[in-house]
């Protein structure tokens, strides 16, 4: 080792260290546990999600009409595909808003 090497204790806190104590003790700055969301329509083994079903699609739009990312709304890949498709196939006849005014 160099020289310049100093001895620190180990665990991310050292002498002083209010955020290391922070850390420690489950207060601010620590990182937090998500549980990862499962796919709704894994769950109820949906092969084809209609888009005659605003009810259904709406869940999946806020207020601003804009289509929930996948990483939020828990899909999983191949279903938010369909649910982006039969929401736009909804808008394109009218049941649903592109946009709010």
């Amino acid at each position: 080792m160099s020289t310049n090497y100093e001895e620190r204790p180990r665990g991310g806190a050292y002498e002083g260290d209010e955020e290391g104590d922070r850390r420690s003790m489950g207060g601010r700055g620590g990182r937090r546990i998500h549980r990862r969301r499962v796919c709704r329509f894994c769950i109820d083994k949906t092969d084809l999600i209609d888009f005659k079903d605003v009810r259904l699609l709406q869940n999946y739009l806020p207020e601003r009409g804009k289509i929930l990312p996948r990483r939020i709304s828990g899909n999983c890949a191949t279903h938010q595909r369909m649910l982006a498709e039969a929401i736009k196939r909804a808008r394109n006849i009218a049941l649903l808003p592109y946009t709010t005014d």
